[in-house]
């Protein structure tokens, strides 16, 4: 008899829940840009997510231990059943497939977004630590490697420019202008990949929060301008602000930041996604590349926009601004995947 890849997942899931193995199947659904896979769980009530996450490959301890101190501050992550931690498989809450991101338009944005800062607020109240362990700080050696997938993986390995010694030097004096704004900001739990595609729509109109396994403590900012130069969609830049500094006010009385005025605020924000949008070309850059993942390259120019947009508002950052419009720009836009975002 041959045995499927997905035979042991569900002997173990039959094995977890103590119920015969004959009614359950496994109906794949659609995952993430990581190497791990997710079956709902049919035959059994309450549904279950059942997830195959290669141990030597994915973090299931830091997400294990993560899911928990979200859940008591409140956040709807999803409950963890059952672990197998040889194995990588573990047995979850379902939380639908109804993500933010379809759902998002310009009427429904405002109580969607409601929600969603909200959540981060509570995010941002966890702690940032547990009975003998601590998230990995965001430091300036992370940040740093962070972007250094932007001059490989982007611009020598998708776009083909091979960087001269002078431009080496203003990539290295902008990464360094970038973590030191970073690290200036109040540090406070940070998902790291706080989007659209990563919040999902429960019943009663609560958010749930997925793919947390790489949280760090990190700039307050990180999430905030994750979620709102969201890289799948685009909202105008008076209705972000307004977001922002909203959210600035509430983190303020929480106690998460002392007071801050309204301009350093927004540099904070500016730079900080900035930072990320120089990371997030390297990445989907590399998703394509090394895991043949081309999808990811349609959302290159929203990216692009917002690094060129962020870069030349700034006096300190005209010199990368004017080096990404003559160098970097006219080699996009000769790439198939290139459209005006």
């Amino acid at each position: 008899m041959t045995h499927t890849p997905t035979d042991a997942l569900r002997a173990w899931c039959a094995e977890a829940l103590g119920v015969a193995l004959e009614p359950l199947t496994l109906q794949p659904v659609a995952g993430d840009a990581s190497f791990r896979r997710y079956y709902r769980l049919q035959g059994h009530r309450p549904s279950r997510i059942a997830v195959h996450a290669p141990p030597d490959k994915e973090k299931n301890l830091e997400f294990l231990r993560i899911a928990a101190l979200l859940r008591a501050a409140g956040v709807h992550a999803p409950e963890v059943f059952a672990h197998h931690a040889g194995n990588g498989f573990l047995l979850i809450e379902d939380f639908g497939d109804r993500l933010l991101l379809p759902a998002l338009d310009a009427q429904s944005a405002g109580p969607l977004y409601a929600e969603a800062l909200a959540t981060l607020l509570r995010i941002q109240h966890a702690p940032t630590s547990g009975e003998g362990w601590e998230l990995p700080h965001y430091s300036h050696a992370l940040l740093e490697q962070e972007m250094r997938l932007f001059p490989h993986w982007y611009l020598e390995r998708l776009l083909g420019l091979a960087l001269e010694p002078a431009e080496c030097a203003l990539l290295d004096a902008l990464f360094d202008r970038l973590c030191a704004e970073a690290l200036a900001q109040p540090q406070v739990l940070v998902h790291r990949d706080y989007h659209s595609r990563n919040l999902m729509l429960l019943d009663g109109g609560a958010l749930g929060v997925i793919d947390f396994q790489d949280a760090v403590r990190g700039p307050l900012t990180y999430d905030l301008v994750s979620l709102l130069r969201d890289c799948y969609v685009c909202w105008p830049p008076e209705r972000v602000r307004d977001w922002a500094l909203e959210h600035a006010a509430r983190a303020t009385a929480a106690g998460l930041m002392p007071a801050t005025d309204a301009e350093r605020f927004l540099r904070w924000f500016d730079w900080m996604g900035l930072q990320r949008h120089i990371k997030v070309l390297g990445i989907f850059a590399r998703l394509w590349l090394r895991d043949g993942k081309q999808g990811y390259l349609a959302d290159l120019p929203l990216v692009m926009r917002y690094t060129r947009e962020v870069a030349g508002s700034y006096p300190e950052l005209a010199d990368f601004a004017h080096w990404f419009d003559a160098r970097v720009l006219p080699l996009a836009e000769r790439q198939d995947w290139y459209r005006r975002a």
